[in-house]
């Protein structure tokens, strides 16, 4: 089997079928065996075409977004910069122990159902249905939010009663499909590696601006430093609650479910397994650069902006009530504050190259992970297929349909009902954190009563089960606490339309799951009997062969390859 058209993934049946995929089957040495999400055939089988650099981007593409270049402006007039910076730093720990717990599973076992199969293999078949169909929810209705987004940015130009909204949306959605389909896997991997790094650029040209007006190098010449941690103070007391202790505690909380919505996006990396050039190297790879990336660009952000920018501004307050575009930018506040012109327009150039970088990736995830439930026979056969180019192209072509969904902005009486959606699929992304955890648990209890040594994992988690106990905690306080901020009313009217749409994810999950237990009759599968084995054989000798031709190449390479493999490689 050729390694650049075959993937290992799915997931094998409940526990009363295991039988049919014993550990050392010998069938694995067939190029075309059936093994339930092992794709050998031609017909069905992706591209391993995406290297560790074209993951790694992807995977902090999908952190790196408008939720950092604005989001943070109403976090930190909700709760002040010392809140804001113990909050994201808090959540990208806890985002470390959810990428390491996904890659210890991707690096023993690539599945092409990404976390889909792992949970579906490893824990519950209806854990990994549940799982599957809520994330692609999120991602088709997320993809249409994004193409929206980057309409809305356009109008900072060019006036809606000039141009219709609707001819931007489709200009983005034709383009985005074009660099999904025509390119084929290699394309859209360096398309995306290079739109990410211009987020990365401007990333850290804002952190050298922010530096620089902290240090006294804007026009105004005033060195804020900690000014605004003391004055007005590091610790804003949230609106509508009396109690000064409460008001701040509320705060800071607030900033934490912000925080964790910032984040979301990253597990997509587990997502790429399937398409990866040797993923038991390059998914650990991307997932250790992605944790240091966390703490490099969002963490130090958030703290520079809360030294430039109080919590109680005027202007940060008025920034806060736009919806989009570079006016809603706390950085744009900090620019006017120090007295910089000439930022915002340039601030908005580089929103744009975000949401339309983002809607790209939405899109992609949202065709694999749709492939991915077909090869976990959780979808119709027919999103298995694929074309010569290995891209699952019906998949990718009833997402790209569904995108449309993005024409219902242009009209206003349908808008409102889109924003619902928007805000019934968030709590998605934080389900899906909480299923990998509980897969990961359970991938750890089989494999040490399988008595599978640690020396034979390809990546381990530095905390194991317990940071991933640690990680699940967290998230399900912050999924019950999501909108907690709707019954903080004082003499306002409970906000009805944002208490259902905030939660009524979490019941649609459960909903998910024991109606799938109900009809297929599934049960969870005891650690002894976890399915650890079937798969890994071919994946194996797919490996052999990769790490072999690259000892071949790495001898006709420069002395730049390895300067930017040790220097530059962490960034980019």
């Amino acid at each position: 089997m050729a390694y650049s058209t075959s993937v290992a993934g799915g997931v094998s049946p409940t526990h009363g079928d295991v039988e049919k995929y014993p550990k050392d089957a010998s069938a694995e040495t067939d190029p075309y065996v059936d093994i339930r999400g092992l794709e050998t055939s031609e017909s069905t089988s992706l591209h391993r075409g995406l290297k560790a650099r074209h993951i790694s981007m992807i995977a902090i593409g999908g952190a790196l977004g408008t939720g950092l270049i604005i989001g943070t402006g109403a976090a930190l007039a909700d709760a002040g910069p010392g809140s804001l910076f113990i909050s994201y730093a808090f959540m990208g720990s806890i985002v470390y122990m959810v990428m390491t717990a996904l890659g210890e599973m991707a690096a023993w076992m690539p599945l092409s159902a990404g976390f889909t199969g792992y949970a579906s293999r490893y824990c519950h078949p209806s854990l990994g249905f549940t799982l599957g169909w809520t994330y692609w929810f999120k991602y088709i209705i997320v993809t249409p939010n994004q193409l929206t987004a980057a309409a809305l940015v356009i109008q900072e130009w060019v006036s809606p009663e000039r141009v219709n909204p609707g001819v931007f949306i489709a200009v983005f959605l034709v383009t985005i499909l074009c660099i999904n389909y025509f390119g084929g896997i290699k394309f859209f991997g360096e398309f995306e590696f290079w739109l990410s790094s211009i987020k990365v650029i401007v990333i850290i040209g804002i952190i050298l601006f922010c530096i620089i007006i902290a240090a006294g190098g804007g026009p105004s010449g005033e060195a804020t430093g900690f000014t605004y941690w003391r004055n007005p103070g590091a610790f804003a007391p949230y609106k509508n609650v009396n109690n000064p202790a409460l008001a701040q505690f509320v705060g800071f909380w607030s900033v934490m479910v912000n925080a964790t919505f910032a984040f979301l996006g990253t597990e997509l990396v587990g997502v790429t397994a399937g398409e990866a050039q040797n993923p038991r190297r390059s998914i650990p790879k991307a997932i250790k650069l992605t944790f240091y990336r966390i703490l490099f660009f969002y963490v130090l952000s958030v703290f520079l902006i809360g030294l430039i920018v109080p919590y109680n501004s005027d202007e940060l307050a008025f920034a806060n009530e736009q919806n989009t575009g570079a006016s809603a930018s706390p950085f744009v506040v900090a620019a006017k504050l120090a007295g910089v012109k000439s930022l915002p327009g340039l601030i908005n150039g580089c929103i744009l190259v975000f949401v339309f970088s983002a809607a790209n990736s939405d899109l992609y995830i949202a065709s694999r992970t749709l492939y991915g439930l077909a090869s976990d026979r959780s979808a119709p056969a027919i999103f298995r297929r694929t074309d010569r180019r290995g891209v699952p192209y019906p998949s990718l072509f009833l997402c790209a349909a569904i995108a449309c969904l993005a024409f219902m902005n242009v009209a206003d009486d349908t808008r409102t009902v889109f924003k619902y959606f928007v805000n019934l699929t968030t709590i998605f992304g934080l389900l899906t954190w909480i299923s990998i955890l509980v897969t990961h648990i359970h991938f750890v209890k089989a494999r040490r009563v399988q008595n599978v040594p640690n020396s034979e994992l390809a990546y381990r988690a530095p905390l194991g089960a317990w940071g991933s106990r640690i990680a699940l905690f967290f998230c399900c306080l912050v999924a019950l606490t999501k909108n907690f901020t709707v019954f903080i009313r004082n003499g306002e009217p409970f906000d009805y339309a944002t208490f259902i749409t905030g939660y009524l994810g979490i019941p649609l999950y459960l909903m998910l799951i024991f109606g799938h237990m109900f009809v297929t009759k599934s049960r969870g599968i005891p650690a002894k009997d976890v399915d650890l084995y079937t798969g890994k054989a071919i994946i194996d000798k797919e490996e052999i062969e990769f790490v072999q031709r690259q000892r071949e190449l790495m001898a006709t390479r420069t002395g730049w390859n390895k300067f930017y493999n040790r220097f530059i490689s962490w960034l980019f």
